[in-house]
């Protein structure tokens, strides 16, 4: 099975927040949305249920940082675990 967590390395950040994303692949880690049911404290979603996400849009995700409002956060970190979803099922990684 692929790992899809060293598959993030060097890849483009799939979030791509507007005024956020640093668009360097360098420092893009897999992201996991969170969602009830799915994970829980102390655990991670299933590594499918994550975005490639450069280093700026991760925290942002994490609410490291709090540029933009929390469900605007969410809305484009799951368009971004969709993109990277598609990005792998071409690939034949998922």
């Amino acid at each position: 099975m692929t790992n899809l967590r060293k598959e993030a390395k060097g890849r483009d950040c799939q979030v791509r927040m507007p005024g956020i994303c640093n668009f360097n692949p360098e420092t893009t880690v897999l992201a996991h949305y969170r969602m009830a049911g799915t994970c829980g404290t102390g655990i991670k979603p299933h590594d499918a249920q994550a975005a490639h996400a450069c280093s700026s849009c991760h925290d942002e995700i994490d609410r490291r940082t709090r540029y933009v409002d929390e469900q605007t956060a969410r809305l484009f970190h799951a368009e971004g675990v969709f993109r990277t979803q598609e990005l792998l099922r071409r690939e034949g990684k998922l």
